[in-house]
């Protein structure tokens, strides 16, 4: 459940803080005071889309938190967004994406608001009502069909590209074989560019390179060995009087033999440190063939040849398509049996569930003063696949007696929408594990004994649930077991959002005003007897 909700910079809302409890939690209060707002919250901390008109004016950014108790363990979700359009999600502290944000909540709240009436007259929501009644049932049947149902798709769509006619194919294929054969041409070797880079930088600094080894080379010979040389030989007639002598004489040896090594290497790269201008040509020639094939085919020679072998494996596909084909084919028959086999246990199990579901929401719709209405759920099979199946579901309705069951978009009206609506998620409440159920004025259109029993069912489904609920409606009111106020006011020219938990006399006071529009001793009395009438 949803422990304490703060808002900050929402609309009108500055700053408020609201502690919410377990079972029914009823919002009241004045038109434009902010009870949108709270839902609109909500949905941010839900994952859902956020406007930066949203943002309070004249403030930077909006920020949105909740403290959540679910089993044993609290969870605190933030969303802050900034007039930036930068936005900050986190779960216990640790950032999440909004898709992280958006799947993490919807096990937890799940909030129908008045558009939720279109979703339901959508026929391609109706499979998914059906489907989440089932439940685990069909859950893993669906998981199984759509990995088959991807694949089948991906061979369908190969299958009728098929690289086109013989002329197309043609075509593609003369431009694959020439793109294989530039590469190979080339006889690219990786780790090539570095050592050409390498190259062309001594070439381009090959006078200078020659005449600093020419002249060290110089000192070297005509010089430093000849000298140490000398040094060598004074230090050998002394060093069998002293351990230290001859430890000198063993250090400026080994010197003078390193000495003269190197002496020889910088001979033998003085001769090699000349390069001709063609040379130097041949150098910048392949690194400027090596700059094309990249921007060309990949950003460097591992990439390139990487490309090269994924061309030859189209060719031999192109050239061997028959075999490809055939293999398709063969492949896309296997998946077909197996598609037809899931899709039929899936169906086998709408029928059923869809009887019961029926049953279910009949009887609650009875309970909702809809005694006469008959709701079913019609499944018709097609011939091709899709993502659930082959099953196509439409729920039908009649609201009166002798009536056709026709779609919900051609019978139902407002207030009608509204008790289906709530018929059905009493429904799927029984068996869903979603926590927090959020209702925002669904009571429109609907009064008297219809609103008195969308309060009792709302009650009803409070007592597995958190149940969170806007309404104009004194009998909905009348059923809450916390009443929450909302008023607006206005300070120093700013208007700001206020609410006040409200104790059994306000609660009282409250139900009158929103029943007759005014406190008195006749609104009060009918007050105390809605109040009389809550659940216990």
């Amino acid at each position: 459940m949803i422990g304490t909700l703060h808002i900050k910079n929402i609309g009108i809302i500055d700053d408020i803080s609201i502690n919410l409890n377990e079972g029914f939690n009823v919002f009241t209060g004045e038109t434009g005071a902010g009870k949108t707002l709270i839902i609109d919250s909500l949905q941010i901390l839900a994952g859902g889309r956020f406007s930066k008109d949203m943002i309070r004016h004249g403030e930077k950014s909006s920020f949105v938190e909740m403290l959540v108790y679910l089993k044993n363990e609290e969870f605190i979700i933030s969303r802050e967004i900034n007039i930036s359009g930068r936005n900050i999600s986190k779960i216990n502290g640790r950032l999440v994406t909004v898709n992280e944000l958006k799947s993490f909540m919807k096990k937890i709240i799940d909030i129908h608001g008045q558009q939720d009436n279109q979703t339901i007259l959508e026929q391609s929501s109706h499979i998914k009502f059906l489907d989440d009644y089932i439940g685990e049932k069909i859950e893993e049947i669906k998981k199984e069909y759509l990995e088959k149902y991807n694949r089948y798709v991906d061979i369908k769509e190969e299958l009728k590209n098929n690289y086109g006619d013989d002329k197309e194919k043609q075509r593609k294929l003369d431009l694959l074989n020439y793109q294989v054969n530039e590469i190979e041409e080339a006889n690219l070797e990786d780790g090539e560019e570095e050592k050409l880079d390498e190259k062309l930088k001594k070439a381009l600094n090959s006078e200078k390179i020659k005449n600093n080894l020419e002249e060290a080379h110089y000192t070297l010979n005509n010089g430093i060995l000849s000298q140490l040389n000398d040094v060598l030989k004074l230090i050998e007639k002394i060093s069998e009087y002293d351990e230290n002598y001859e430890k000198c004489r063993e250090i400026i040896q080994s010197t003078y033999y390193d000495l003269e090594e190197t002496e020889r290497d910088i001979y033998n790269y003085k001769e090699d440190a000349y390069f001709d201008e063609e040379e130097r040509i041949n150098i910048e020639q392949r690194i400027d063939l090596i700059q094309d094939l990249k921007r060309k085919y990949g950003n460097n020679i591992k990439e390139i040849i990487e490309y090269k072998n994924d061309i030859q494996k189209q060719i031999n596909n192109i050239e061997n398509l028959s075999d490809h084909i055939q293999k398709l084919k063969i492949e896309k028959t296997e998946i077909e049996k197996t598609l037809e086999d899931l899709s039929k246990n899936m169906n086998k199990l709408r029928i059923e569930y869809s009887i019961k579901m029926s049953n279910q929401i009949n009887e609650e719709l009875d309970d909702l003063e809809m005694k006469n209405a008959k709701f079913s759920v019609k499944i018709e099979t097609r011939e091709e696949y899709n993502a659930n199946g082959k099953d196509n579901i439409e729920f039908l309705i009649s609201t009166n007696v002798g009536e056709e069951r026709k779609p919900l978009i051609k019978i139902a009206s407002g207030g009608e929408m509204s008790r289906i609506m709530l018929g059905i998620k009493k429904v799927l409440a029984d068996i869903d594990k979603v926590p927090v159920l959020i209702f925002d004025e669904i009571d429109t259109g609907i009064s008297g004994i219809a609103a008195k029993k969308v309060g009792t069912k709302m009650k009803e489904i409070s007592k597995n649930h958190q149940v969170i609920c806007v309404t104009h409606l004194a009998q909905i009111a009348a059923k809450g077991d916390y009443n929450y106020f909302i008023k607006k006011e206005v300070n120093e020219n700013k208007t700001n959002t206020r609410i006040k938990q409200l104790n059994e006399e306000e609660t009282i006071n409250e139900i009158a005003r929103i029943a007759t529009g005014d406190i008195n001793e006749i609104s009060i009395n009918h007050a105390r007897e809605l109040r009389k009438e809550k659940i216990a």
